[in-house]
């Protein structure tokens, strides 16, 4: 498919985005609560990734490399102050055939994500919603595969604790 668009066919291009897009707007989502913001560094991804396409060597699946575009583009955007507010998680709840898409947050686990840092959200987010693997969570957030196992352990331990809670809780 990669070779087909660097050979010019943008229908090929568009099959990837529709592949990929939801995905990666539902990660990037949890970024900003502004649906407008997001957008725009989802559109920004794609285009830098279409016009880096060539720079794309074929190491890692195409959302790994994608997914990284986007999260470079949200923290440049951090960086810059371009974003001057960003509100922790609001992933957005998806009603498709898709299995992981139709993964929804109830008020109760957005609160306790709300409560993690960024790291720990990234990585839950990516390993349990969006499917990636250990070694690829680590490539995208330029750090070691143990970590990102370690960090996952870790969120679902707090997690698991703050559910034990509210069951003692409510009796």
């Amino acid at each position: 498919m990669i070779n087909r668009i660097l050979d010019g066919d943008h229908k090929a291009f568009k099959v990837l985005y529709e592949r990929h897009v939801d995905s990666l707007f539902r990660f990037l989502s949890q970024f900003s609560r502004d649906h407008y913001e997001v957008e725009d560094w989802v559109q920004r991804t794609f285009i830098n990734a279409y016009e880096s396409l060539g720079r794309f060597a074929g190491r890692s699946r195409f959302s790994t490399w994608l997914f990284t575009i986007g999260l470079n583009q949200m923290r440049s955007d951090r960086r810059r102050n371009v974003v001057p507010t960003l509100d922790p998680l609001s992933l957005h709840e998806y009603k498709t055939d898709d299995p992981v898409d139709r993964f929804e947050w109830n008020d109760m686990m957005r609160g306790w994500l709300d409560e993690l840092d960024e790291h720990h959200r990234m990585v839950f987010v990516l390993y349990e919603v969006e499917g990636f693997s250990h070694s690829e969570i680590a490539s995208i957030l330029q750090f070691g595969e143990s970590t990102s196992r370690t960090i996952l352990s870790r969120t679902k331990n707090r997690l698991r604790e703050r559910w034990e809670q509210e069951r003692r809780a409510a009796g």
